[in-house]
């Protein structure tokens, strides 16, 4: 295993101590336990939106905690659920009066462990709702899911939901609009190698040199199929297709395309795959409206893409184009 740590135990750790040195002029950095807030949280007034998971992906989440995202992110160790008392305090530092929203992607510690800490919240007097992201069309369980993974509409959701956020709308209104933009979300993910997690010092799984894996899980789980290299066209196609016919999405549609990088793939690479992907979406008469390229949610070292696809309308749109400003995304400001 070749990585630059210094210790297994400590990357998480080290890592929020690097986010902390970086960006203390906007975000707030929280250990014991972990989590990242806005520095100007709580906001009165506003919903604060939440989210969450296992280290490893990054930026997600906490490259999107900022104005027109997340208040808060909790970081678990590496692939592993952030705990009820991270949540909780986290939840418990941004509350401003007018709820909290937790955007959870749908893993089951994730979701059992969100629950918890909501319910905690709630016994101490702070408004939480949740909704969960469950945009993977690759496999219906997985062995870290009762049912479909959350993937790259999470981004989109903590996007969108965040302007939302920012315009003081209802709580209520926020979990319809992230139902919303889940329910029109859909991805599907390939791996060309897999990735080491610190604590393992090895593969987490076994992929051999001319094989990709079509459908993988963001922490390597595994996908529909196994197939020889093929072409990024080919890898495109076989990508696209599950995603068009699940939804289904049709002729006419506009979208969001999102191109995701899984960390170790590089992005000419990427652009390629756009680039197949704009094609074969203009062959079924499906418009990109928008789109974003690049690693969001990655999975460590692992080479390999996701491709998410979102029916958009009119305040999707809007929303989409408000002004973000995080370490990560930022535009309109």
């Amino acid at each position: 295993m070749k990585k630059l740590i210094n210790h297994p135990k400590d990357v998480v750790h080290d890592s929020l101590k690097g986010v902390e040195a970086t960006h203390s002029d906007f975000l707030k950095v929280h250990f014991e336990p972990n989590y990242i807030i806005r520095k100007n949280a709580p906001i009165n007034g506003k919903v604060a939106l939440l989210s969450g998971g296992g280290s490893g992906h990054e930026p997600l989440h906490g490259g999107f905690v900022g104005y027109g995202m997340l208040d808060a992110a909790c970081p678990g160790e590496v692939f592993t659920s952030p705990t009820p008392d991270q949540i909780l305090e986290a939840t418990k530092a941004v509350a401003g009066g007018a709820g909290v929203l937790h955007i959870v992607k749908n893993y089951t510690g994730d979701v059992l462990n969100f629950e918890m800490a909501a319910d905690l919240a709630k016994s101490e007097g702070v408004m939480v709702e949740s909704v969960v992201i469950n945009d993977d069309v690759a496999v219906e369980d997985s062995l870290y899911t009762a049912g479909r993974r959350g993937v790259g509409t999470t981004v989109l959701a903590e996007k969108i939901v965040g302007a939302a956020a920012e315009e003081k709308l209802p709580l209520a209104d926020l979990v319809k609009l992230c139902r919303k933009v889940n329910a029109n979300g859909r991805s599907m993910g390939v791996a060309l190698t897999s990735c080491v997690v610190p604590s393992a010092g090895k593969s987490t799984f076994d992929l051999p040199e001319d094989e990709i894996e079509i459908g993988i899980g963001i922490h390597g789980e595994p996908g529909r199929k196994r197939e020889k290299i093929k072409t990024a066209r080919e890898i495109t196609e076989l990508l696209v297709g599950p995603i068009v016919k699940d939804l289904p999405f049709k002729k006419g549609d506009h979208v969001i395309a999102f191109v995701n990088g899984m960390g170790g793939t590089p992005l000419i690479e990427l652009y390629i795959i756009y680039n197949e992907l704009a094609k074969i979406l203009n062959s079924y008469g499906i418009t990109i409206a928008r789109n974003l390229i690049g690693n969001y949610i990655t999975s460590l070292e692992m080479q390999g893409c996701s491709i998410t696809l979102l029916k958009m309308d009119e305040q999707i749109l809007r929303l989409w184009d408000a002004p973000v400003c995080t370490t990560t995304l930022r535009w309109g400001i």
